[in-house]
């Protein structure tokens, strides 16, 4: 396991820009030993670009010709639950990207089927694993454990619509290759049509802030409020921490500007995130201790998230815990259900 073989299911754009891009770059710790693509050209062109040796025209036909450790499926979630049977019968470790899938009911399928076969998933809610985040959310342990700030009080998570993708699509391989249809998977039955697109939007946007919140309250929460006109969600954890997220109360199309705030009753942390694809960048930390009025802001190293998420992929590989795996990613549906219905 001191070298392992990655094997690639689709190299659209976020395969490309997001992932693949990052594992080439981890020469030392892997390799990617083949790729499946559905579109010929190009699968050919992005294998020539990253140095991949084989490709094969779908999942079933790589896996029945490679040994691979593990597997990277950028796969859009609308379909992990037609896609992740049939990986997970290989029994390998699995990367998909967020969140688990379309659906509660599609997501607690997946999970049998999981249980099943053996195999894990590692689900790609990449602000875990950005630098300035696992400094705060460890800084923010050690307060809790320690008392010096008192008890934690507040979190917000502010996110407006902006540039997220900073340039990171700027050597994006397109081909003319038709895109193929493709099955997806069903809506859960008592959703209407309008509700389903509705639970779709929002869990395409927003579900990495809910759970983000879950990630840095340390436990589960549940809505409590939702605004109508979809700019606000309220929660409260399960010790009573009460929590926001605000959704796009403005737009900027001047850069990104996410943040979450933690608030204790001597002091806060903050934390700034960069745009999800901007490379070599890490978020930004801002802790203000109120016993003497100093505010301190640590260097992070100068790597990105998307890039750091890779590292923590290959480490669940070799059988560490992943900064959120499946059965952890159901809940986020589970909530984004329940705003829906305060909504």
């Amino acid at each position: 396991m001191s070298h392992l073989k990655i094997g690639f299911v689709g190299v659209g754009a976020m395969g490309q820009c997001a992932h693949l891009r990052n594992y080439a770059m981890l020469g030392e710790e892997c390799e990617v030993a083949a790729l499946a693509e559905l579109r010929p050209e190009l699968g050919r062109r992005v294998a020539a670009r990253y140095g991949v040796p084989k490709v094969y025209a779908d999942a079933g036909t790589m896996l029945a010709a490679e040994r691979l450790d593990a597997l990277v499926a950028s796969q859009p979630f609308t379909r992990h639950g037609v896609l992740l049977p049939e990986l997970a019968a290989s029994g390998l470790p699995i990367f998909i990207e967020k969140p688990l899938a379309s659906s509660v009911g599609v997501a607690r399928s997946i999970l049998s089927v999981l249980a099943a076969s053996g195999s894990r998933v590692m689900v790609g809610y990449h602000k875990r694993s950005d630098p300035a985040t696992e400094w705060l959310k460890a800084e923010l342990d050690r307060l809790r454990a320690t008392g010096d700030w008192g008890r934690l009080t507040y979190v917000r998570i502010t996110m407006p619509a902006g540039d997220w993708i900073a340039g990171g699509f700027g050597d994006l391989i397109r081909t003319d290759d038709p895109a193929p249809a493709l099955p997806g998977d069903p809506p859960d039955p008592d959703l209407t049509p309008d509700q389903f697109r509705a639970y779709i939007a929002f869990v395409n946007y927003y579900i990495h802030q809910v759970n983000l919140l879950r990630f840095l309250l340390g436990e589960d929460y549940s809505m409590t409020y939702a605004e109508p006109s979809g700019v606000l969600l309220a929660a409260r954890s399960v010790s009573g921490v009460p929590a926001v997220i605000e959704m796009s109360p403005y737009t900027t199309k001047q850069g990104w500007q996410e943040s979450a705030l933690v608030t204790f009753e001597k002091g806060w942390l903050r934390l700034d995130l960069p745009a999800p694809l901007v490379r070599n960048l890490a978020g930004t930390v801002t802790a203000f201790d109120a016993r003497d009025g100093l505010t301190r802001s640590p260097q992070m190293p100068p790597e990105h998230a998307m890039l750091r998420q890779a590292r923590n992929f290959l480490r669940f590989v070799r059988g560490e815990s992943a900064p959120c795996e499946a059965a952890e990613a159901l809940r986020d549906l589970e909530l984004a259900r329940d705003y829906l219905r305060l909504r």
